[in-house]
């Protein structure tokens, strides 16, 4: 069993892909997961698994609510995960025999493989999608962000390259990325005032479509590859418009 890293997860209603994270993460003592008022059977699921610790607290925002999940935590060192990822086995193997730096300031840098609804993409903005997952809280947590948040990093922070992957079954059916694109530009809509004029809200999210589905070649995934630029385009349409539209 790995005991000096504790995995750290925030959920709300994951009972869908919970079973398999949790099942990836047995080989850890501590699985930290908060639980931000779940309706579904996360919490059955969660009570399966002697791993884990189970706290329940509000969603405050993407990035304080994950600081507050690692404050929970009885290890320093942090692997932060989502409910929808996975460990690869070779990940799992790695970690069990990894040695902890000496210096704190390191931080793991790792590999996300991302799935659409049981295929790999990796076009259209979702390859290379390289994390900082695991790191040090006494030197390292995620910033602040509402949504997009990530883990801060100094000018003396240590990258380690990891050479394994975390899985991430991102879409499990189209009707997540309507739901997505509700749930970011709602909490945007909530906690900021930026907006611009229509005309220039259309031409972002216009350019966000044709980067995510031209530069970057998602038209090579297909109808997967469409969805995917659409779905960029509407999270930039609507996290400007709902806004514009509050000032009536």
């Amino acid at each position: 069993m790995i005991s000096n890293i504790s995995v750290v997860v925030i959920v709300k209603n994951g009972a869908a892909t919970l079973e398999t994270f949790l099942d990836s993460v047995e080989g850890f003592e501590e699985v930290v997961l908060l639980d931000n008022c779940s309706s579904d059977n996360t919490l059955m699921i969660a009570a399966n698994y002697s791993n884990v610790v189970v706290y329940q607290g509000d969603f405050q925002g993407f990035g304080k609510t994950k600081q507050y999940a690692v404050s929970l935590a009885s290890n320093d060192w942090i692997l932060s995960l989502d409910a929808d990822e996975c460990l690869s086995p070779e990940l799992v193997s790695y970690l069990s025999s990894w040695v902890l730096p000496q210096n704190s300031k390191s931080v793991g840098l790792i590999l996300r493989d991302n799935y659409f609804m049981g295929q790999l993409v990796k076009q259209g903005g979702w390859g290379r999608d390289y994390l900082v997952r695991l790191f040090n809280r006494l030197e390292h947590n995620f910033n602040d962000n509402d949504v997009h948040e990530s883990v801060e990093m100094g000018a003396q922070s240590v990258v380690i390259n990891i050479p394994h992957v975390i899985q991430h079954n991102a879409v499990q059916n189209i009707s997540q990325c309507l739901d997505k694109v509700n749930l970011y530009t709602e909490i945007r809509r909530e906690t900021s005032s930026k907006t611009y004029h229509p005309s220039l809200i259309f031409l972002k999210a216009t350019w966000r479509f044709f980067e995510s589905y031209i530069l970057r070649a998602g038209f090579l995934s297909g109808w997967r590859g469409l969805v995917i630029a659409w779905s960029k385009s509407n999270e930039v349409f609507f996290k400007y418009m709902k806004i514009y539209g509050d000032r009536g």
